[in-house]
């Protein structure tokens, strides 16, 4: 049984200042979402599930899905503030999406195998898409709540041109995932790497923290969790105009109720992401680099 692949796509991008996951950073404009959706299938995936905003979903179609090749299983859902399930109400002035975990959730109905989660505009390395392939190999339906996380040390997720928010991670002695929390403002300085706390206190991490990237493994249960967790989540916090349901908030959720387990799987892979406009040069660079060392051919789609 091959593992699917879904991509949340749906971000507008402020920071960047535009649509980073449509940006073309490979030598004949391919964007990173299509490095991705390359290195998945040639780890073994046997579809590719999108969840975007109507906003984009034209210039999606033209950028994206007409260059990807036809044997290639695409699909795509769109992740819109309306979409709630029946009975719930918000108020009429939010703006603002649900969050990572809901846009999950579009893609309910979609997938009926293990699947990855990954973010459009982060760039993860060949070998990250092979390591969950591998864990969802011998998979059966009796491991329905076995989920992964394919965890990066900090020191290599770092953008040199501001701030960012990284899934700071602890794990137990077997390589399970205890807790997950998202944390702001991270920044490397001379002395090393910090962030703030919810005190506003300056916290020191080392280079090796392992922490998530939103590169999620899960299987099909994990969409009824989503629903009931959203339910919960919408009900309590819809009022709060930028509360948003966020992945790590239901995994914590599914981990301390022992619902579920995460595996941590390693990846030495060098991570590439474009939160700020001028991340793109490093991006560009890095991935000229693989080229060079054949990791990707010249021209991906030839």
């Amino acid at each position: 049984m091959k593992p699917a692949l879904l991509i949340l796509a749906a971000g507008i991008g402020s920071r960047y200042g535009g649509l980073k996951q449509l940006d073309a950073i490979g030598p004949h404009g391919e964007a990173i979402i299509e490095y991705s959706i390359f290195d998945a299938i040639r780890a073994g995936f046997g579809k590719v599930v999108f969840v975007i905003n109507e906003r984009i979903e034209k210039d999606f179609n033209d950028l994206i899905i007409k260059k990807i090749p036809k044997n290639i299983n695409l699909e795509y859902v769109l992740q819109e503030i309306w979409k709630v399930p029946a009975g719930i109400s918000y108020p009429s002035a939010r703006t603002k999406p649900w969050g990572t975990g809901h846009a999950v959730l579009m893609a309910a109905g979609t997938i009926s195998t293990p699947f990855a989660v990954i973010n459009a505009d982060d760039f993860y390395g060949r070998g990250a898409y092979q390591t969950l392939a591998d864990h969802y190999s011998s998979w059966t339906p009796a491991r329905e709540n076995d989920y992964a996380m394919v965890a990066y040390e900090i020191g290599k997720t770092l953008s040199e041109h501001g701030f960012v928010s990284r899934g700071v991670c602890r794990t137990d002695s077997s390589s399970f995932l205890d807790n997950v929390v998202e944390r702001t403002q991270i920044e490397r300085r001379d002395v090393g790497i910090i962030f703030r706390d919810e005190a506003g206190r300056e916290v020191f991490l080392s280079e090796q923290t392992v922490v998530s990237m939103n590169f999620w493994g899960f299987t099909p249960s994990f969409f009824s969790y989503l629903d009931a967790g959203f339910k919960n989540f919408i009900r309590d916090g819809a009022d709060d105009p930028k509360a948003e349901y966020y992945i790590p908030t239901a995994v914590n959720q599914l981990i301390q109720t022992k619902k579920a387990s995460v595996r941590v799987l390693s990846c030495n892979e060098k991570w590439y992401g474009m939160t700020y406009k001028e991340d793109r040069e490093v991006v560009v660079a890095g991935i000229r680099q693989l080229i060079e060392k054949g990791e990707y051919p010249e021209k991906l789609w030839s």
